[in-house]
């Protein structure tokens, strides 16, 4: 996918023919394609990031290329190796759990206190949401299901944490929500989503159902568990991978 714009468009940017983006701009696009990839799992966890495989499929120089990485290194999305090169982060079996058991503390208080600020519209766009979820499930291509869900999921929550009303802690979980799509796609498992799309779908009902009665404990009880129960996501399908039974 070519960036190459002095003479034709630049696909997926919003740049027409002749508008070739100041450097500040390239590693911007360069950064958004690299930092999606990480989120859908197109790297693993560990995977050496070549720069200059990378310059010559978005068609710029290294500049954009290390701004991006080291934006996403910020993120810990990536590690900049010095001498070395980048990789693709690996963290540690307990950092995950501790990282999730700490999100989910964050995401319950947000939906808490969301129960007793939601308007009636908010609810009815959340359930319009859980109903583009509940549609996923009668998807036969796992792709299409983990890449649905993964979208539909952040709109959920995203419209929660609007109920919310408040700005700061909706800013201050977002990189929490980048990590975890990004722990959970990289951990060698193909589509992950898609095979916990059941129950992801059935927890969202329970939040839901906690929200519409603006029942504030149980919309944290319910969205904590959610939070938590990744870790199965996680682990639970590479534990089978090695002990030889299928995902």
């Amino acid at each position: 996918m070519a960036m190459n714009g002095d003479e034709g468009s630049w696909p997926g940017s919003g740049f027409g023919p002749g508008r070739r983006p100041n450097a500040r701009g390239l590693g911007s696009l360069v950064y958004a394609q690299i930092k999606e990839r990480l989120l859908e799992g197109v790297f693993a966890a560990g995977e050496r990031l070549q720069v200059e495989a990378l310059k010559t499929e978005f068609g710029v120089s290294k500049q954009p290329v290390m701004e991006a990485l080291r934006r996403l290194s910020g993120e810990g999305l990536v590690e900049i190796i010095p001498q070395v090169g980048c990789q693709v982060c690996s963290y540690p079996h307990q950092e995950v759990e501790d990282f999730f058991r700490l999100f989910g503390a964050m995401e319950g208080t947000i939906t808490e206190i969301a129960a007793g600020r939601r308007t009636d519209a908010q609810l009815d766009r959340l359930a319009a949401v859980e109903g583009r979820i509940d549609a996923l499930r009668s998807v036969d291509d796992p792709t299409e299901r983990s890449r649905g869900y993964r979208a539909h999921n952040r709109a959920f929550h995203g419209v929660v944490h609007e109920m919310a009303g408040s700005p700061v802690m909706a800013v201050t979980v977002q990189r929490m929500w980048d990590l975890s799509d990004f722990l959970i796609n990289t951990n060698g498992v193909l589509t992950p989503l898609s095979h916990a799309l059941e129950q992801r779908h059935a927890d969202h009902e329970q939040i839901l159902e906690a929200l519409r009665v603006r029942d504030g404990a149980a919309a944290r009880k319910e969205t904590e568990a959610h939070i938590i129960s990744t870790l199965e996501i996680i682990w639970e399908p590479a534990a089978r991978a090695a002990d030889g039974v299928e995902p």
